[in-house]
Parts: structure tokens; C-alpha cells; sequence
């Protein structure tokens, strides 16, 4: 086999790290190399294709170490059974590549995953070993996350998360019946017990002692996971009732959810349809609005009998409508969490609201001028100068925000 350059390597690896969604920075401790004796930045700007939540772009190099793997993961394009051309980094290979990448301003910070080859320890060592000659010998004060490997040696895990801004660990599918099924080779209980483990290594971290305000940083933007969506049959009740265990449990910074496709030559084994790009928005939605608006997960898939969330409305236009009872809501005195539910108001808009309410009465204008969303706030809401009437039980309410019919073409 022909030996293959950096830069055919990057564009197949780079093309291979595609499919881990874990990719957002925020979270991280502010450091930075203006003292001109180290290397690199967690804040900035750059060309990316990465946001955080907090509205910062992140350019992060984002690779496989390899797409190399023992493990026959059935939704896996990287599977040991798929066929697709391999390559594999050395370390030397990415931290060059990091550096080099940072120096031309190209990018902030690195991700990096790997398929699993020799062993669960040997890849984790590996990645390990670039973070620290990052660190170490090159002075790197970028961003790093770093995909673990759960049925590595803990101390390999550890030592990412005292070297890595956040360090991650996926739980892979919604049920541990379909990673059973799916991905025969990883346990669910070996996963579970890793992310407590980080869990438990992130709180010690902020515990102070006796000698130091803190103890030494680990993963201080925290840990994340990602849940493939659509390779198994669970609907989207039992995936934001997965999530919601998984934010209780092991406090977890983000979900991040990764719509399946079909891959190559396994449709004898996945007959399933890909599921819609609006799905995986419409669950990223739902997870926002459980860990900042107060919703739990029964009461957003709650509203349809399947479980599955509405693909043509978001999902707390969808919860309003199934609970006009609750509507409309006087803006004037209802309480912050009442003021969350209301379609159109974000936390920001919510935030303002309860701010003026201190010196005077909010009318629709102020409404405007903080920027809420009227066309959907209007059904739900009133103020002195606007009642929504029977507008907020009209029959055809739902229609005004979905979607228009789309005429299908035959050719």
C-alpha cells in the first residue's frame, strides 16, 4: 500500500471526525500566551466551524487520530467490517500539525478522537501523549478536547482531563439494549462508571484545600456525550428522558445529538430510514429548553401520543398549544418561570421584561424594543395595549406557524 502524505491523511481524517458532534468550546478557563513565552488562546476569534453557546466562533482543528478501528460498531462508517480507505496520524504528525495550524492563524484549538486500534489503552495513551507534548513542550494554551476512550486504564482518563479543557465520553445510543445490539463490543455499565469517574475527578477539582485556593484544574469546560439518533428505534421521549438522567447524573455540560445515516453496505443489518436534520434540531431545541427553561423531558415529548416531537413547530410552540389553558399569560405579573414558557420570549427577553416591571407597566412596544418574538408570542400574552382575543383558542391556531403544504413534483 502506498504510503500516504500529511496531506492526504488530513483530508481523510479530517472527513472521518465529521461524525462527532462534541465540537463546541465554551465553558473553558480564560488562558492566553501574551507573554510571548507560550503558544496559543482560548478566546479570540477565527475561521471556524464551531459555535459556542455563548455566541463565540471557534476554529478548532478537528481530526482522527485514525480511522483504524477493532471495534464493528454497526452504525460506525469507520467499523473494522466497513470498507473505506484508512489512514493514521502519528503524534509527532498532529502536534505538527496543530502548531503549525495555529502559528497561520487557521485555528484555536484541537479535537481529537480516534477509532480504537491494538487497544482500548494504547489509543488512550496515544492521545494522551499529544496533549501532553502540546502542553509540555510546546507551551499550547489553545483549547483541547479530547474524545476518551471509556475502557481505558483510569489513569490514562485522568491524566486527559488534568491536560484537556474538556474531555468527553459517549454513551453512543439511547437504550443500552441497542448498544448491546449495535455496538456488541462496549458496555453501557463500563461507560456509566467512566463518566462518574469524571465526574467525580471535575467536583474534587473545585474543592478548595488547605494549602491552595483550588486543586489542580481537570476538564474545567466540563465533560460532554453524544447520542446517535435514529440507528435504533427509540422515539424522542425516551432519547430527552435519556438525557435528562444523563445531565442529572453526571452533570454534564452538553449533549449533543448526531443524526445516524445509512451507512454503505450495512442495510442488511440497519433497515432503517434516515431520519430528518430537523429531528436532531428540533431534540437539540428540546435539551435547550430543559436546561434553561425549567421544562422537563415528559413535558416536552408529552405533548403527542408517539413520543416523537413535532417536526414542523419547535417544541415549546408545541407545548403551549397543548396547553392553551395555561395562556394567555399577563405579562405585567405573571412570575420568570411562567414568562419562560411563553413562545417568542427568550431568557434575555424574559430578563428585560421583570427589569422594567420594576419602575413601570410594559406595554407591546417594550415588548418590540426587547426583542421578543411576537408572531409567536402574540396568541399567548397581554398587556394594556394588546389582548390576543380568541385568537389563543382558535381551531386553526397551529396553522399559523407551520409550515406551508409544499406541492410534490412526480419528475
Amino acid at each position: 500500500m502506498a504510503r500516504l502524505s500529511i496531506q492526504e491523511k488530513l483530508a481523510i481524517l479530517s472527513d472521518a471526525a465529521k461524525y462527532d458532534a462534541s465540537c463546541a468550546s465554551s465553558g473553558s478557563s480564560k488562558r492566553h500566551s501574551r507573554d510571548g513565552n507560550s503558544l496559543g488562546s482560548t478566546e479570540g476569534i477565527g475561521i471556524c466551524h464551531a459555535y459556542a453557546p455563548d455566541g463565540r466562533c471557534i476554529s478548532l482543528l478537528k481530526i482522527l487520530m485514525t480511522n483504524f478501528c477493532i471495534y464493528d460498531c454497526v452504525y460506525c462508517i469507520n467499523r473494522v467490517s466497513s470498507n473505506v480507505q484508512r489512514a493514521r496520524f502519528t503524534v509527532e504528525e498532529i502536534v505538527w500539525l496543530t502548531v503549525e495550524f495555529y502559528r497561520r492563524n487557521y485555528i484555536e484549538g484541537l479535537f481529537l478522537s480516534s477509532g480504537i486500534i491494538k487497544s482500548p489503552d494504547d489509543t488512550m495513551a496515544d492521545i494522551v501523549r499529544i496533549a501532553r507534548i502540546l502542553r509540555e513542550e510546546h507551551g499550547f494554551k489553545g483549547y483541547i478536547h479530547l474524545k476518551t476512550i471509556p475502557d481505558a486504564a483510569p489513569e490514562l482518563i485522568e491524566e486527559a482531563g488534568r491536560l484537556a479543557d474538556r474531555i468527553s465520553i459517549n454513551v453512543e445510543l439511547p437504550t443500552d439494549q441497542s448498544v448491546a445490539q449495535l455496538a456488541p463490543e462496549k458496555n453501557p455499565a463500563t461507560i456509566r462508571s467512566a463518566m462518574g469517574h469524571v465526574r467525580e475527578n471535575i467536583e474534587a477539582s473545585k474543592e478548595k484545600t488547605l494549602v491552595k485556593k483550588r486543586r489542580k484544574k481537570f476538564a474545567p469546560a466540563g465533560q460532554s456525550t453524544q447520542l446517535i439518533v435514529g440507528a435504533d428505534d427509540s422515539n424522542d421521549a425516551a432519547i430527552l428522558d435519556n438525557s435528562s438522567r444523563l445531565y442529572g447524573n453526571y452533570k454534564l455540560r452538553r449533549v449533543y445529538y448526531s443524526a445516524f445515516s445509512p451507512i454503505p453496505d450495512s442495510s442488511h443489518i440497519l433497515p432503517l430510514i434516515k431520519p430528518p436534520l430537523i429531528r436532531e434540531h428540533r431534540l437539540y431545541q428540546a435539551d435547550w429548553l430543559m436546561r434553561f427553561y425549567g421544562f422537563s423531558a415528559p413535558e416536552i415529548s408529552g405533548v403527542s401520543d408517539d413520543g416523537m416531537l413535532d417536526l414542523e413547530v419547535d417544541p415549546k410552540l408545541a407545548w403551549a398549544l397543548a396547553n392553551r389553558h395555561a395562556f394567555p399569560v399577563n405579562v405585567n405579573r405573571a412570575g420568570k418561570q411562567t414568562l419562560l414558557r411563553v413562545p417568542g420570549f427568550g431568557t434575555r427577553t424574559v430578563g428585560r421584561i421583570l427589569a422594567v416591571r420594576r419602575y413601570r407597566t410594559v406595554h407591546y412596544d417594550d415588548l418590540v424594543r426587547m426583542g421578543a418574538n411576537l408572531r409567536n408570542a402574540k396568541p399567548f400574552i397581554f398587556v394594556p395595549d394588546w389582548s390576543p382575543g380568541h385568537m389563543t383558542d382558535s381551531e386553526n391556531l397551529r396553522a399559523r406557524f407551520a409550515p406551508p403544504a409544499q406541492q410534490l413534483q412526480l419528475l
